[in-house]
């Protein structure tokens, strides 16, 4: 004879296993998506849009030889493997780290610039190029374009490149001012006699610039980007009529002196949010930043950030000026 308390117990089982047997899967979220969209550090993201419809995204090394990653939406991403190998690394600055990169496609072939250098070494640390046929790679390193003894701009790092009436022009800097230069014809070099203008002044690195409705704005970094929780890094913005500045903000002040307008600045669950890639749009013709940030939950490293980019009055927000927890994605075909 079976007791009271077996049958209740088998009676329990027995509900259970019928429940869970018949139970309906909740249905994923496709609409929203949650920040960090990458939950390890991938620092400093640039990004491109190959013709295989794939982003490519590609980072800082915290990930050795200069990670790269690629997604169809923004949010999910894959890995994909590395720029560089231990052996094809550059080498012009043998113990430094390969920061920063700046992806882009010019005549034909994906050019890849990045910075290296020792922290701390700010004389010595320079700029150079590599590329390749396919956004994965492998890339092709060509060398340093400049190292800061040479160029006369301490701290050369942070570099991004632009095109303006069929030239090139790379700009860069960090903390020490941010400059331009014009590079060659093939944007593998500088020009020849080309000649450094300082475009804005020593709060800044990590800059970007972005063409919209006749305006350039330029975005850039200020604070400290790798102290964990303790991190300052703050995403800001000016504007101006001219490539080359000057650069102001809403009040008419100036990014040579200094001023700007904050665009992304922590909250209480991100912190140090900086370093933003390219804008890219949507199918909805909608804008979109990644950038990274230090993660009160999981603060080893610097992870990776998605927000839309809204405009009110031809200046770029994002929605309540600091990282989303929870958003809906952007919008790929329709």
């Amino acid at each position: 004879m079976i007791s009271t308390i077996k049958l209740f117990m088998l009676v329990v089982l027995l509900t259970s296993c019928k429940s869970s047997d018949t139970e309906t899967p909740k249905p994923e979220d496709t609409k929203t998506y949650s920040n960090p969209v990458i939950n390890y550090s991938l620092p400093d993201p640039t990004i491109i849009k190959a013709e295989d419809g794939y982003f490519y995204l590609y980072a800082t090394e915290d990930i050795r030889n200069t990670p790269i990653h690629r997604s169809k939406d923004l949010v999910k991403w894959e890995n994909v493997g590395t720029a560089f190998t231990d052996q094809s690394r550059p080498s012009f600055e043998p113990q430094g780290g390969l920061w920063a990169p700046d992806i882009n496609y010019i005549n034909n072939q994906y050019v890849l610039y990045y910075s290296m250098s020792v922290w701390g070494g700010e004389w010595t640390a320079g700029i150079g190029v590599a590329t390749a046929d396919k956004p994965e790679g492998p890339f092709t390193d060509k060398g340093k374009l400049f190292r800061s003894n040479e160029i006369d701009v301490q701290n050369s790092i942070d570099q991004f490149y632009i095109e303006e009436d069929g030239k090139k022009y790379l700009f860069w800097g960090s903390f020490r001012g941010i400059y331009a230069i014009e590079l060659s014809d093939d944007a593998l070099s500088v020009k020849s006699n080309a000649v450094k203008q300082q475009i804005a002044g020593t709060a800044y690195e990590g800059v970007y610039i972005h063409k919209r409705n006749g305006f350039y704005y330029m975005f850039a970094s200020i604070g400290t980007c790798c102290e964990g929780l303790n991190s300052t890094y703050t995403t800001v913005v000016g504007r101006s009529d001219n490539l080359f500045g000057p650069y102001l903000d809403k009040y008419g002040k100036s990014m040579m002196d200094n001023q700007h307008e904050i665009v992304i600045r922590k909250n209480s669950k991100f912190v140090g949010t900086g370093h933003n890639s390219e804008i890219v749009q949507d199918s909805k013709e909608q804008d979109w930043i990644l950038y990274h940030a230090v993660s009160v939950d999981n603060p080893r490293g610097r992870v990776l950030m998605l927000d839309q980019v809204k405009w009110k009055d031809n200046w770029p927000y994002v929605e309540g000026n600091s990282p989303s927890l929870k958003a809906d994605k952007p919008v790929f075909g329709f």
